[in-house]
């Protein structure tokens, strides 16, 4: 039984997941919007939720912390100067899943994600 077990696995062994979600928050920070699976819609959000909030405040440490977790520098600049700064004020729901129509070669239930502002 699953019971009390969080996290989505998606047919990943961890270490694929991780640079899956790696992959998907910096394809999401560059481009600020992408299309999905709903699944992988729903288990990225906290992820990248979680990296603006951390980018909210300009610190080195924090600029360290999110390189530690992206390790992709452009996407780390795009964070701190361009996406937190908007979010400033707002104290989190950055993010928004809309659903689309299913893929059409197997019927998976796609999902835009994509920043509010």
């Amino acid at each position: 039984m699953r019971h009390r077990k969080a996290g989505r696995k998606l047919g990943r062994n961890p270490a694929q997941r991780k640079a899956l979600f790696r992959q998907m928050a910096i394809s999401m920070i560059l481009h600020e919007r992408i299309t999905t699976t709903d699944a992988k819609a729903k288990a990225i959000r906290p992820i990248v939720e979680k990296l603006v909030t951390i980018g909210r405040e300009d610190t080195p440490a924090n600029r360290k912390l999110v390189m530690s977790r992206l390790d992709h520098p452009l996407a780390v600049v795009k964070l701190f100067e361009i996406i937190s700064p908007r979010f400033a004020e707002t104290p989190g729901g950055y993010t928004r899943i809309n659903k689309l129509e299913p893929r059409r070669g197997d019927a998976a239930e796609m999902a835009l994600i994509e920043f509010v502002n």
